[in-house]
């Protein structure tokens, strides 16, 4: 359950993220790309901001890792939004290869859903590779128009990263924050714990 109690700095910047969602949604609503492009710029800036002030305040926990990654799941998905209304025939072009990339993303949602209750939260290094380039690619469109070459390395990380995540959901019983990738998950001791009731917010 989500509560405001004992967020720290770094979480209010996670929170900023899913927050801006009802102003972006009326910037698409009145049709205000350039503003909308904007906002969107702001909370994609947050995602490092936060990332950065929980390893310098030593302040990271599961709640922030939690509140992280819902507000990049919600910050993608209102990205997505904005190019299916600002750039609606690119993605009809294109629907093919983006459903190959998404169908994957529902299936490792839906594996981590099933397994632990929740999202996950590994916070890869391809994770961290795959949303940086979600991010440029998004942008970079509302603002100038799609780059193909850019769109397709988009598409081939994300799918890379999703089948990461899902091998990785498969290799801890329990949910854990974290996990640089699968070569440091193979010396991670976390792959041993049995499955246990898992902390909220």
């Amino acid at each position: 359950m989500l509560t405001f109690k004992n967020f720290n700095i770094a979480d209010w910047f996670s929170f900023y993220r899913i927050a801006a969602v009802p102003i972006l949604l009326v910037w698409l609503w009145l049709g205000e790309r350039e503003i909308f492009t904007w906002f969107l710029l702001i909370s994609y800036s947050t995602d490092a901001i936060d990332g950065f002030l929980a390893r310098r305040l030593k302040i990271s926990s599961a709640r922030g890792s939690q509140l992280d990654s819902m507000g990049d799941q919600i910050t993608l998905g209102i990205g997505l939004i904005g190019l299916w209304v600002f750039e609606n025939q690119f993605i009809r072009d294109n629907l093919l290869l983006i459903a190959i990339a998404f169908v994957p993303y529902l299936i490792q949602m839906i594996i981590a859903f099933k397994k632990y209750g929740k999202a996950t939260a590994f916070h890869t290094y391809s994770a961290k590779t795959s949303a940086l380039l979600q991010g440029v690619f998004i942008l970079w469109t509302l603002f100038f128009g799609p780059v193909y070459w850019l769109f397709y390395i988009m598409i081939v990380i994300g799918v890379l990263e999703t089948l990461e995540e899902i091998t990785l959901i498969y290799m801890y019983e329990v949910w854990v924050e974290d996990v640089k990738g699968l070569y440091w998950a193979l010396k991670d001791e976390r792959r041993l714990f049995k499955k246990e009731s898992s902390s909220n917010f």
